[in-house]
């Protein structure tokens, strides 16, 4: 008599959970002071971050079995997550969702698309398992294109044609920038692209002031920090000229403010402020209704100090932003 072997149910396969990570970064309000030293490789950045971000969130799988990116338009983002995707031991084999998110505008001068893809390399990175430190992070970046220093926590000198941190400076108690800006939008690759017309002197000068900066962040001193911000948008003058700057001066002066920022490559002006003087509140206002007469539209952005900004190294694990 023959017995049949009874047939068990196949054991159910559970599929591996999607996978998901988060990353943001900041933006900035321009730059300090940005010009060319005289050094090989010597155009460089001061940053001056503020307190508007941008969240990217990477989620494994999508209806294609590729990459894509949300809005469509981040194709730089879109082209880094593919880079480090390729890069993990353990890819995403049903492919990914990306998103950004942000409320940097796009265009002028506030380091928007650096901010995205900052926040893009740790959402991949931490969905994938590989880690980003900034060194690592720098070298990807300079694959695609110029970049501002927003991945560190702190004001920092960049060298943003070759995405390379040259010093951190350190952290500079809370201002605020009375901002405008002259409209239209400037690309980072197609302004990095303009030769810079400064002589020798004026890449002297530009060691001069980073100097002068570098121990006026240390000192924590907001007035030098003014002075040598206004010094730096007159010299771009020749560069990307600003209709508004002198007009920008003049507000200034007249509300106490301690000097003049610009996005050097980029559209907007703003006035810095003193958030922590007494004054503040009358000092914001009366700036903010002078230049809404000068431009229309004016929006505030309030810096970022950080907890610990005194040193970094390639492995940054670096201090908190506070507004």
């Amino acid at each position: 008599m023959s017995h049949q072997a009874a047939v068990l149910p196949r054991p159910h396969r559970r599929e591996p959970s999607a996978r998901t990570g988060t990353g943001t970064a900041f933006g900035t309000f321009g730059e300090l002071l940005q010009g060319v030293l005289p050094e090989a490789d010597g155009d460089f950045l001061v940053t001056l971050p503020v307190a508007r971000w941008t969240m990217a969130t990477f989620r494994e799988g999508s209806a294609s079995g590729a990459i894509e990116v949300w809005p469509p338009r981040k194709t730089k983002a879109l082209r880094l997550a593919r880079m480090i995707a390729a890069s993990a031991p353990r890819g995403p084999a049903r492919g990914g969702v990306l998103t950004v998110s942000s409320v940097i505008p796009e265009g002028k001068g506030l380091a928007s698309s650096s901010a995205d893809l900052v926040a893009t390399a740790r959402a991949v990175g931490r969905a994938l398992d590989v880690a980003m430190p900034p060194a690592r992070i720098e070298r990807l970046l300079a694959r695609i294109e110029p970049t501002d220093g927003v991945l560190y926590p702190a004001i920092v000198a960049f060298h943003h044609r070759s995405v390379r941190l040259r010093s951190v400076l350190g952290s500079l108690p809370a201002m605020a920038v009375v901002g405008v800006d002259e409209g239209g939008a400037v690309d980072t690759v197609d302004f990095n692209r303009i030769p810079k017309p400064f002589t020798a002197a004026d890449r002297c000068t530009y060691a001069d002031l980073l100097g002068r900066l570098t121990d006026a962040v240390r000192a924590r001193d907001l007035a030098e920090v003014g002075r040598i911000a206004t010094r730096s948008a007159l010299m771009n003058q020749t560069l990307r000229h600003k209709h508004a700057l002198d007009p920008m001066r003049a507000i200034c002066r007249e509300v106490g403010g301690l000097g003049v920022a610009v996005g050097h490559s980029g559209t907007t002006l703003g006035i810095l402020l003193d958030a922590t003087d007494p004054s503040y509140t009358r000092r914001v206002t009366a700036a903010a209704r002078a230049c809404a007469e000068l431009a229309g539209a004016v929006a505030v952005y309030r810096t970022l100090s950080f907890d610990t900004a005194a040193n970094t190294v390639s492995g940054w694990k670096g201090g908190r932003p506070h507004a």
